[in-house]
């Protein structure tokens, strides 16, 4: 299932309660998911939606039953660890990571968690569902074989990168503009994972490219900026992205075809028109919207859709701007 599918199952499943486990490669993304859906159900002002992050290869058994004492019945009860939610009111996603790389004693402890939603002494409040997460076996990642009884106690969901979706999400989360054009052009680079490589430390995935982001952001030197990028995505992909960003810091200047939208020079090369599309998208104001879509008017038909949606996705107050009116009056087949 593609991010947006998984968001949607996720919500739906949450309402009732049920546990569900989600399998994906390393770095795709899964626990981003997670936390998106929470964000989603928080907009309560009265009533928070909360989330609890617990890294379950970071266990030991006696973590989640808790530390045993003796009341004045003399009898050795158990006190429950403060991580875990308590207030019988609360709501939210009880979110336990890595579950399957965690040892077995450990997830043999998360039986009665998933299911019965006790452990011991303790009870999950009504309002919380317990989602978990971890590596395909395939992936060569470290794991450990899950149990069937507890495998049996989850929905599971196969989580998958998906283009589209990634490009939405990196938009909206203000990731570089040349890293967002990049993988538009190269799109089988968004996630190149071999699991028979076993040597490979650094290697593109969603994650990784957000990583990217950041290290371009600091705009780092000539001199260390390969070897940045190497250590992140890996050298193949370094070299191909530092090739992209020589053009990238060729192209016109954003603010110079805003302001002659009509005379800017339109390039054909496909990398340099994903460049000037990222790099527009993000200069996009109520006030230069016109001029920006007198220049995307100007674009190959695909190009020209997708630079006007990367503006919506930073600001969908611009669809009520009159230059949006004419724009998709000719784009509207394209744009939905």
């Amino acid at each position: 299932m593609k991010p947006s599918q998984v968001i949607e199952a996720l919500q739906t499943v949450i309402k009732t309660h049920q546990p569900v486990f989600l399998w994906g490669a390393p770095g795709v993304g899964k626990s981003q998911v997670v936390h998106q859906v929470a964000e989603s159900f928080n907009t309560d002002k009265k009533k928070s939606f909360g989330l609890i992050d617990i890294r379950a290869v970071l266990l030991d058994p006696v973590d989640l039953r808790g530390l045993p004492h003796i009341n004045g019945d003399g009898k050795a009860h158990w006190s429950p660890p403060d991580f875990l939610p308590h207030d019988p009111n609360s709501q939210g996603i009880l979110f336990l990571d890595e579950l399957n790389a965690a040892p077995p004693l450990v997830q043999a402890a998360c039986y009665q968690l998933v299911l019965d939603r006790k452990l011991g002494e303790y009870t999950l409040p009504d309002g919380w569902t317990v989602i978990a997460a971890g590596n395909r076996e395939s992936d060569k990642a470290v794991t450990h074989r899950m149990p069937s009884p507890l495998a049996n106690r989850f929905i599971h969901l196969d989580f998958e990168v998906d283009q589209k979706d990634w490009e939405r999400w990196a938009v909206q989360n203000k990731i570089m503009p040349e890293v967002v054009a990049f993988i538009r052009f190269r799109p089988e680079l968004l996630h190149s994972f071999d699991p028979k490589k076993h040597n490979e430390k650094a290697f593109p995935t969603p994650r990784s490219w957000e990583f990217v982001s950041k290290i371009l952001g600091t705009k780092p030197s000539k001199k260390i900026e390969f070897e940045l990028l190497k250590g992140t995505v890996g050298e193949g992909a370094a070299i191909e992205l530092l090739a992209f960003l020589k053009l990238f810091r060729q192209i016109p200047s954003p603010d110079a075809i805003i302001m002659n939208p009509t005379a800017a020079n339109v390039p054909t090369d496909p990398a340099t028109l994903y460049a000037i599309c990222g790099a527009l998208s993000r200069k996009a104001t109520a006030k230069n919207f016109e001029n920006l879509t007198k220049y995307f008017s100007r674009l190959p038909a695909e190009f020209s859709v997708l630079a006007v949606r990367d503006c919506i996705a930073l600001d969908a107050k611009l669809t009520e701007t009159e230059a949006f009116t004419k724009w998709s009056a000719k784009h509207s087949d394209m744009l939905y």
